[in-house]
């Protein structure tokens, strides 16, 4: 039909052959932009539709990448019910404003990053807005899953440690007859908190960790203050610590400063199981089963609202605030000793956790455990994890040591 009518323009001299090989060449060249736009659009139809799926289905909080563990609650009562709304969605724009130009955060080219929790159904309750990233995690996080074994210690190696240092580190009970627990405490859903999505992918990786290492594992979800220290009393008085040479104890929660948050926690009724609580329950007087013995307690939580750092001149200036330091009390230091904790950020800051990916703090817990236990003492590698965040980025944190009563050197010695 084309050809005829092409046929007919000629004969009334509408246009001559010049002018019909010339429009034939334009509508060679539509036909064959067009081919190439057919072709691309086939090619992007699954991620299209996956993408616009996502869009209709999800909720916009599992759309984002990265979430902030978080708190505050010296700002929680400062606004109305009504104000909240419109701070919230305020907070909201500004973080995904920031979290357009974020990159990376210092972790090891093989390891996952990116975390940080949040709370969106109460600015009240001590908990920020969600903090959001774009879709496509930062190269580090998407070569983090894991995908490395633990390193195990050679025995010979193992042996002479054991026979060179025997003044300076913790005895290692042989593996056989040797009963070590583990404990570990992972909030997830809350009453009044937002969920902690991708906290479940710190838990599997942690779980497999602990293991690995000897561990057996005991796992405790979704428990209040109150309930969760129940597990605690019950945990300090398993008979398995008497033929153990140590424990860990692992928290994942919110959090705010004063400690970790249980389910029902809010603003108006916080709900928080305190650190004193945690050492009292497992110091030597009300768990003997474990005296002398190391107690590592690792928590991911937010112990604050704020960002981590600060902007500073070539010429740094001392700070006002000074250290505070634990006291040294002879009849304090009997009581409470052997213990060490190793928390995600310092006071008053946030921790991040990706949705995919799980928080930073934990995965480079696992990732160091694993590279590194086999040769290095615990203290050691948690210093190796601080140095992983060292240069802050858009997202920055500093995981802190904390309480430290050890006494000794603590090997994990894996594999023995």
């Amino acid at each position: 039909m084309i050809d005829g009518f092409f046929d007919d323009l000629i004969e009334k001299n509408v246009i001559n052959k010049d002018e019909l090989q010339r429009l034939g060449e334009g509508v060679d060249s539509i036909v064959n932009k067009t081919e190439s736009l057919l072709e691309d659009i086939t090619e992007k139809t699954e991620m299209t539709g996956k993408i616009l799926m996502d869009r209709i289905f999800n909720p916009k909080k599992l759309l984002s990448l990265t979430y902030r563990e978080n708190e505050d609650s010296e700002s929680e009562n400062s606004e109305s019910s009504s104000s909240t709304e419109s701070e919230n969605e305020s907070e909201e724009n500004e973080d995904e404003e920031k979290a357009e130009s974020v990159h990376t955060l210092a972790l090891p080219p093989t390891e996952s990053r990116s975390e940080n929790e949040d709370d969106e159904t109460e600015e009240h309750a001590g908990l920020s807005q969600a903090s959001v990233l774009p879709l496509t995690a930062p190269q580090e996080t998407q070569a983090s899953q894991p995908i490395h074994k633990l390193k195990l210690c050679p025995p010979d190696h193992f042996q002479r440690l054991k026979t060179t240092k025997a003044d300076e580190i913790y005895p290692v009970m042989e593996k056989e007859g040797r009963t070590r627990l583990a404990l570990i405490i992972h909030n997830k859903d809350f009453d009044h908190l937002c969920k902690r999505w991708g906290s479940e992918d710190d838990l599997v990786g942690m779980q497999d960790l602990l293991e690995s290492l000897g561990y057996s594992v005991v796992v405790k979800e979704n428990l209040t203050a109150l309930e969760m220290v129940a597990v605690l009393c019950e945990f300090a008085a398993r008979k398995e610590h008497r033929s153990s040479d140590s424990t860990i104890l692992v928290f994942m929660s919110h959090g705010v400063l004063e400690g970790i948050c249980g389910t029902k926690h809010r603003g108006e009724e916080p709900d928080i199981l305190h650190d004193d609580t945690i050492f009292q329950i497992f110091n030597n007087r009300n768990c003997q089963s474990l005296r002398d013995k190391p107690k590592i307690i690792i928590m991911q939580a937010c112990r604050g609202r704020g960002d981590g750092i600060v902007w500073v001149p070539d010429m740094g200036e001392a700070s006002a605030l000074k250290c505070c330091f634990w006291s040294d009390a002879v009849t304090k230091t009997h009581v409470e000793k052997d213990f060490i904790a190793f928390k995600s950020s310092t006071p008053h800051n946030s921790s991040w956790r990706g949705v995919k990916t799980g928080s930073f703090f934990i995965s480079q817990i696992i990732y160091h455990f694993k590279e590194y236990a086999w040769c290095h003492h615990l203290e050691e590698i948690f210093r190796k994890v601080q140095h992983s965040f060292e240069t802050p980025k858009e997202l920055a944190q500093m995981p802190t040591i904390e309480r430290v009563s050890m006494t000794r050197y603590f090997y994990l010695f894996p594999g023995n």
